[in-house]
């Protein structure tokens, strides 16, 4: 009888830290989602988001050609569009980047060529002249891009998203903890980075113990990397079979949610998440409070890996 009741206790005392755990990651998450909507209403944001939209969405093939000719661009432009929106001036001597842009032009409604080239053609539609002709893609033409690393000028606004804290020995318990949570894991110093401006990837099964690998860039803030592992847990843990692009951003919304609360847990800062997910839609709010079931087991398995390590 003895041995049922202490059963009975632990059970009890199990299922109460079970319920206070989930009672504080909702409150946090209610905290987060405050702090979205903060991000998202400031001027700090609203100067971020001012900028990115001068810079152009490039199609499947020009961003293939610019990771062929420098692999760690983040941000391009044209050479003017440097200098007259951005006062940033192309460095003497830097090498373009060299992209298919699209050639807008009045267009034959039948042949949907350029009235030059509808003239030469053996179109012979005449029921409009061409100056009433509606604008369309009739070509391409190579033209030169530069990426921001090539340029000097007035900065482009940053946002804060980088956790800090003390975490110098949490790397390591983390890394530790990664088999006990199905990961394979690598930090890859700087120089070896291949995968531009993220600092973390979850990519495919190890061929050694088809596992998620997940691999961050090396860095010196070390609270920072730390968020950045668990938030690379959390895709390999709730993300690693969805191939659905249209969920990205929701995904992105988990696993920084996850990150949030449990760099929280383990005594970091990490308020700069509410501008991570500022950054990806408008309901970003909405979808963490949909998905805190997600959110709030996955944070809880890994805390509970770490905490037994």
């Amino acid at each position: 009888m003895a041995t049922a009741s202490n059963s009975s206790v632990s059970f009890d005392e199990t299922d109460t830290r079970h319920d206070e755990m989930h009672s504080t990651i909702e409150a946090w998450i209610d905290e987060l989602v405050d702090d979205v909507d903060e991000a998202q209403a400031s001027e700090e944001f609203q100067e971020w988001l001012d900028v990115q939209s001068r810079f152009h969405d490039y199609s499947h093939r020009n961003t293939l050609l610019i990771k062929l000719q420098c692999p760690e661009a983040t941000k391009v432009a044209g050479y003017n569009t440097w200098r007259n929106e951005f006062d940033r001036y192309v460095q003497e001597g830097e090498q373009a980047i060299w992209i298919w842009a699209p050639i807008i032009a009045k267009q034959c409604p039948e042949c949907e060529n350029s009235p030059s080239y509808h003239e030469d053609s053996e179109c012979e539609y005449d029921e409009t002249p061409p100056e009433e002709w509606s604008k369309g893609l009739v070509g391409f033409k190579p033209t030169a891009v530069f990426d921001v690393s090539q340029t000097d000028g007035e900065p482009l606004p940053e946002l804060e998203t980088e956790a800090t804290g003390e975490a110098e020995d949490l790397v390591p318990t983390l890394t530790d903890a990664a088999s006990d949570l199905g990961v394979t894991v690598r930090i890859v110093e700087a120089d070896d980075w291949e995968h531009g401006d993220a600092m973390g990837i979850c990519e495919d099964r190890s061929l050694h113990d088809l596992q998620p690998v997940v691999k961050a860039k090396a860095r010196e803030n070390q609270a920072d990397l730390a968020v950045t592992l668990i938030h690379e847990y959390a895709h390999a843990l709730l993300h690693f079979d969805v191939d659905d692009d249209t969920e990205r951003a929701k995904r992105e919304v988990e696993a920084e949610a996850v990150a949030y609360i449990v760099g929280r847990f383990l005594g970091l800062d990490t308020s700069g998440s509410a501008f991570y997910l500022a950054a990806w839609e408008n309901d970003d709010a909405e979808v963490i409070q949909d998905r805190l079931g997600r959110i709030s087991s996955t944070a809880q398995e890994i805390i509970g890996t770490v905490a037994e390590g």
